[in-house]
């Protein structure tokens, strides 16, 4: 029998690249493990929220679990708003109206986890 076990990854800091977020000036993402690294199941993401950048309403099609690392800032989730600091989480299920908000002078940053596979993003208008 043969072994298929995913093999183990090990990624430094310094080694994960950040790229712009579409629809949101002032937010960034780097992708440290997801299923291009043989993670079969779950992606972890480190997002930075600039100090002053927004991120417009929106819904994903896959439900996100996050963890506060740094800053302090606002999400939105539906029709409430939660002030937001280091060693909050939150779940977000699929679907569901949510947005960004930093009022703050320092950034805020954040890992989120995912289902592997795809995931439609539509910006929800304010309208």
């Amino acid at each position: 029998m043969s072994d298929t076990r995913p093999n183990p990854v090990v990624k430094r800091g310094g080694d994960i690249d950040y790229e712009a977020v579409g629809a949101a000036e002032g937010m960034s993402k780097g992708v440290l493990v997801s299923d291009a690294d043989g993670a079969p199941n779950f992606a972890i993401r480190r997002f930075v929220l600039d100090a002053g950048a927004s991120v417009p309403k929106h819904t994903n099609e896959v439900e996100h679990e996050q963890h506060v690392l740094s800053g302090r800032y606002v999400v939105g989730i539906e029709d409430e708003e939660h002030e937001v600091e280091a060693g909050d989480s939150i779940f977000i299920p699929a679907g569901v109206v949510h947005w960004y908000r930093n009022e703050s002078d320092e950034e805020g940053a954040f890992l989120c986890a995912v289902p592997n596979g795809d995931d439609t993003i539509q910006v929800v208008d304010d309208e």
